[in-house]
């Protein structure tokens, strides 16, 4: 049976996105070698197989993955397609490196781990032990992930068995409108009357594109049976904070990928950094505020400048975070990158901040390798 990994969210023939097509990179190159060079993620990094099987919460647990980050998708897809339906949605979860999704009745879970410089390594695991699957880059190499090895989220219209329905599905991330997001997915919010497909259902195939006529689903009570599931919640801020983080990773990734071929150009900084900076992120009409303890404990995970301020903060007003700038600039992706491009985007982030002053002195106060020249530029702007 073919095996669709762990975030590809929908199994179809054609993918539509609001983001410009990136050409693939080769998983081949001696510089990249994504098959055969060393790994260094999460998950190859636990000593296994395990001495018992791991359960769910057990997996979470060893990978440091909280519960209330949470969210249901509905939608048939990946591997394990004839077990998910709107009566049994698949849970993911995730933190700053790694995903995990799972079914209720499957023996498999599956996980994306990011490796600092090979991107997502994607894994279907029995609880005893991982296996790394390379039919995965069938869905999770192209378009939808900037053309490496990643993960994203999709939006559909899907019927009430969760079958795909109505056209292609459409990746998204901050910068699709909020109509268009969330097909396929159970979300958990208040977030007023502004429209997206979420929590919806094709009941006509004559009409197959549904309005939402639950946009405040406080509980998902209602939906289905929640035996068995972690949580009875799939959090809108938690997904909003997954779908950032999913492209965010991609380009980091792809970033790192074509310095280290000697392609990297001022296109992929340019890329890099308007992501990063939120500078194409679609406004909110109306604040939005998840159900779960996610809010909360996200933003507590720091780290925090001398005022208490951080770029794990969430705004949920007018955006989603308070301070515009990626909390992914701590991570191993961004670390990872050669010298002289991360220099590079140093350089093109701090021009895009100049008049963010909040966020240039929580960087300044948070990271701890920060370019020789950022504490001169900080003084020239009297910071």
């Amino acid at each position: 049976m073919y095996r669709q990994s762990v975030l590809g969210i929908f199994l179809l023939p054609a993918l539509a996105s609001a983001q410009p097509y990136l050409s693939d990179l080769p998983l081949d190159h001696p510089a990249i070698a994504y098959w055969t060079a060393p790994t260094n993620d999460p998950v190859s990094n636990l000593s296994q197989p395990f001495d018992t099987r791991l359960d769910l919460a057990h997996l979470l647990d060893r990978l440091h993955v909280p519960i209330d980050s949470q969210a249901l998708v509905f939608a048939k897809d990946s591997f394990q397609a004839a077990l998910i339906s709107p009566r049994n949605p698949r849970a993911i979860y995730f933190n700053d490196d790694v995903a995990v999704g799972w079914v209720r009745g499957s023996e498999w879970m599956e996980v994306a781990a990011t490796d600092p410089r090979q991107g997502v390594i994607f894994y279907q695991t029995d609880g005893r032990k991982f296996i790394r699957g390379q039919a995965c880059m069938k869905c999770h190499h192209g378009p939808a992930t900037q053309g490496v090895p990643g993960i994203y989220v999709g939006s559909l219209y899907a019927d009430i068995t969760g079958r795909p329905t109505g056209g292609a599905a459409i990746i998204t991330d901050q910068r699709s409108p909020f109509d268009t997001r969330w097909g396929g997915w159970y979300v958990t919010a208040r977030r007023g009357e502004q429209p997206d497909r979420a929590n919806t259902m094709v009941e006509d195939p004559a009409e197959p594109f549904p309005v939402n006529l639950h946009p405040n689903l406080p509980s998902l009570e209602k939906r289905f049976n929640s035996a068995g599931y972690l949580a009875p919640f799939s959090d809108i801020v938690a997904l909003m904070t997954f779908e950032h983080q999913t492209q965010m990773t991609n380009l980091l990734t792809r970033l790192g990928w074509k310095a280290r071929m000697g392609k990297a150009d001022d296109a992929d900084i340019d890329a890099v950094a308007r992501y990063m900076t939120f500078a194409d992120e679609v406004p909110l009409k109306e604040p939005v505020e998840g159900v779960s303890t996610f809010s909360r404990t996200f933003a507590k995970r720091g780290p925090f400048d001398r005022q208490g301020r951080s770029l794990r903060q969430f705004d949920l007003q007018t955006r989603l975070f308070r301070y515009p700038l990626s909390y992914m600039i701590y991570s191993a992706a961004f670390d990872a990158l050669p010298d002289e491009v991360r220099d590079r985007l140093y350089r093109r982030l701090f021009e895009d901040l100049r008049t963010r002053t909040a966020t240039l002195e929580i960087l300044r106060e948070t990271r701890t390798n920060l370019p020789a020249w950022w504490a001169s530029a900080m003084k020239a702007l009297g910071l």
